[in-house]
């Protein structure tokens, strides 16, 4: 069985694209928003395991966009794992 976990991550600018290259690494992620200093969303992607490698360039080139008109933001990121059963 599997749960989704959200993690928030307080990034500047200049990191954000580093941070989201790192967790797309990492794999099992189901969703990224990108939050402003007030917490409101400017960019929600929906992820699946197909879409990944297509994300990578039109999307990043968009985040880069945000990344320089954000100074400081939250990038919220929901994930699944699996549920062990012990």
């Amino acid at each position: 069985m599997e749960t989704t976990r959200t993690e928030e991550f307080e990034f500047n600018g200049d990191t954000l694209i580093a941070k989201i290259k790192e967790l797309l690494h990492e794999g099992n992620i189901r969703r990224m928003i990108i939050k402003n200093e007030e917490g409101r969303a400017l960019i929600d992607i929906p992820l699946t395991v197909g879409i990944l490698g297509t994300l990578v360039a039109p999307q990043l080139a968009a985040l880069g966009a945000i990344a320089a008109l954000v100074t400081k933001g939250t990038l919220v990121v929901e994930k699944e794992e699996e549920e062990n059963s012990g």
